[in-house]
C-alpha cells in the first residue's frame, strides 16, 4: 500500500455507479435476473403500446366543452363533455335544481369532518360533539322542512350525497356492531354465543343483493297496513347488517391472536371482564387487524353501488340514467371512468389513512 494516494483508496472503496441511484435501483429490482429482465422488457413494451394511445384518446383528441356533444360524433378521442354537461344530475340526481347547494354543503361538511378526524390529536370528547352537530346539520340540509328550508322527500335524494351517506353511516354503525358480535361469539355464555354465531353465519351465507331485495320487497309485507319505512333507511340497515357480520369475523381473528398471558396479566391486576376487554385486549386486537378491517370497509364502500337494483339513484344509477339518453349512450367509457375515479379517491383515502394509523399505533408489541 506504500505510495497509494488517498484518492486511489477512495476510488477503491467507492461503489460502482451502477449500484447506486436510479441505475442501481433498476439493476437491483428490474434486471437482477434474466427472468426479471425479460418481464421488465415485456412490461415496458406493453406500456409503450397502451399508454401513448390512451393519452392520445383521453387528452389529445378529446372534447371537453359541454356543448361538444354533437361534435363528438365520429371523433377518435374521448368525449369528456358528457361530464360537464350532466355533472349536476350525476352528482345530485333528482334533488331540486335550485336547492342543490344544500347537498353540496352537506358533502363539504362530511368531508371536512373526515379530514379533521384523521389527526389522532383531535380524538377528544369535542370531536364526538362535532360529529353529532355535523350529522344533524347534514340531515337538516338534505331533508329540510324547518328553519325556512324547503322540505325534500328522500325519494329525490341521489347521486354522490346518497352514496356518501350510505357509506359513512353504514361503516360507522357496522364497525362497533361487528366488535360486539365478535365479543359475543367469544363469550362463555352459551345463549349469547349461539345467537351471535347464527347471526354471523346466516348473514355471511347470503349475498348483499339478497338482503337488499328482502329489505325492499319482503320486509314491507310484514308491516301493518298503512305503516311504511323509508326505502333508504331499509337499505342502510341491510348494509349495516351485512358489513357487521364480516367485520365480526375479522375482529374475532384479532381476539384469537392475543396471547393468554394478556388475559392472565389483566386478571392478576383485578380487572373485570369489561375493563380487560376495553383497556387491554381490544386496543391490541383491533390494532393487529387494521389491514383486513380496512379491506373489508373498502369492499363495503364499493358494495353500496348495489343499491341500484332497488331503484335508489346513487352515483352509479344517476350515471346510468345519463347514458340512457341517446345523445350520450355512445360515451359510457368516459362516464364510468369519471365514476371510477370518485370511488378510487374514496378508497385511496381509507387505504392511506389506515397505513398512517398503523404506523402511529405501532409500539413494537
Amino acid at each position: 500500500m506504500a505510495g497509494t494516494t488517498v484518492k486511489q483508496v477512495e476510488e477503491t472503496i467507492k461503489p460502482p455507479v451502477t449500484s447506486v441511484g436510479v441505475l442501481g435501483w433498476m439493476r437491483a429490482n428490474l434486471f437482477n435476473t434474466w427472468f426479471n429482465s425479460v418481464l421488465t422488457l415485456i412490461t415496458l413494451y406493453t406500456l409503450g403500446k397502451i399508454v401513448p394511445a390512451f393519452i392520445r384518446w383521453a387528452f389529445v383528441d378529446s372534447f371537453w366543452l359541454p356543448s361538444a356533444g354533437e361534435a363528438c360524433k365520429g371523433a377518435e378521442g374521448a368525449c369528456w363533455s358528457i361530464i360537464p354537461a350532466n355533472i349536476r344530475f350525476i352528482l345530485f340526481g333528482f334533488f331540486p335544481y335550485e336547492l342543490q347547494w344544500r347537498p353540496l354543503l352537506a358533502m363539504a361538511l362530511l368531508i371536512g369532518l373526515l379530514f379533521y378526524s384523521r389527526n389522532r390529536d383531535h380524538w377528544k370528547k369535542s370531536l364526538v360533539y362535532a360529529w353529532g352537530i355535523g350529522l344533524l346539520s347534514m340531515g337538516l340540509l338534505m331533508k329540510g322542512g324547518i328553519l325556512g328550508l324547503a322540505a325534500v322527500e328522500t325519494t329525490q335524494w341521489g347521486g354522490l350525497p346518497l352514496t356518501l351517506l350510505l357509506s359513512v353511516f353504514g361503516l360507522a354503525a357496522a364497525y362497533p356492531l361487528g366488535v360486539v358480535l365478535a365479543l359475543g361469539r367469544q363469550s362463555q355464555m352459551p345463549a349469547v354465543k349461539v345467537m351471535c354465531i347464527v347471526y354471523i353465519e346466516m348473514i355471511r351465507g347470503v349475498p348483499l343483493i339478497t338482503l337488499l331485495f328482502m329489505s325492499s320487497i319482503v320486509f314491507p309485507l310484514f308491516l301493518p297496513e298503512g305503516v311504511t319505512v323509508n326505502v333508504i333507511l331499509r337499505a342502510q340497515v341491510a348494509i349495516i347488517m351485512f358489513t357487521a357480520a364480516y367485520i365480526a369475523e375479522v375482529v374475532r381473528g384479532g381476539l384469537q391472536g392475543m396471547a393468554k398471558g394478556q388475559y392472565e396479566a389483566a386478571e392478576s391486576l383485578g380487572l373485570s371482564y369489561p375493563k380487560t376487554m376495553r383497556l387491554v385486549i381490544l386496543p391490541q386486537a383491533l390494532r393487529i387487524v387494521i389491514p383486513p378491517t380496512v379491506s373489508q370497509l373498502i369492499s363495503a364502500l364499493k358494495d353500496t353501488s348495489l343499491v341500484v337494483i332497488i331503484a335508489l339513484y346513487d352515483l352509479l344509477k344517476t350515471t346510468q340514467s345519463v347514458l340512457s339518453n341517446p345523445k350520450w349512450t355512445a360515451y359510457s367509457s368516459e362516464a364510468y371512468i369519471f365514476v371510477a375515479l370518485i370511488y378510487f379517491g374514496c378508497c385511496y383515502f381509507m387505504s392511506s389513512y389506515s397505513r398512517r394509523l398503523e404506523k402511529e399505533l405501532d409500539r413494537g408489541f
